[in-house]
């Protein structure tokens, strides 16, 4: 790759990590061509872009942005796992990933909103309930409130009503 192009890799990069809310760096040492495939499609399917880069070509591309922390991470393969909208998607793909080939593929750290994050804290997100989920339940504790205040009133003319026709019950029973 001649200086131009190293150049354009470098450009590029530094803008997908400027636009990226996430970014998980993975050693893939050792896995073969048939994983990979399968675990970019994987990504894929979640809107993630994951590529093979050469670690001082990141470390440029990283320079004046939030990323930089990651630098440590900068030593063997690497690969780079962007996620542009939901961070939690790729950390459960690249988690689940890892923990199926436990020897070969192996998460090195990431950031999350310019927030470095240990093996650790990528597998905490992981286990995080999608977003969906996550939105399902603040709707029901919004909605809430609202249902059980509608029970209370519905309580009040149900209770009278139950406590006339015991009273009518008691005299027809007399």
């Amino acid at each position: 790759m001649n200086k131009e192009n190293k150049h354009k890799v470098v450009a590029e990069l530094h803008d997908k990590l400027v636009r990226a809310k996430a970014v998980f760096l993975a050693d893939f040492r050792g896995l073969n061509v048939e994983k990979a495939t399968l675990l970019r499609n994987e990504l894929r399917k979640s809107d993630i872009e994951y590529k093979v880069v050469k670690n001082t070509l990141l470390e440029l591309a990283s320079r004046d942005t939030d990323k930089t922390s990651l630098s440590e991470h900068f030593a063997g393969p690497t690969a780079i796992a962007l996620s542009y909208a939901d961070p939690v998607a790729a950390a459960k793909v690249l988690s689940k990933f890892a923990k199926d080939q436990n020897a070969v593929f192996k998460l090195k750290g990431g950031v999350l909103t310019g927030k470095p994050m240990s093996v650790a804290d990528i597998q905490s997100l992981a286990d995080l309930p999608s977003r969906e989920v996550l939105l399902a339940r603040m709707l029901g504790s919004l909605q809430a409130p609202a249902s059980n205040f509608v029970r209370v009133l519905a309580a009040v003319p149900g209770g009278l009503v139950r406590v006339l026709d015991a009273i009518r019950v008691q005299k027809e029973g007399n």
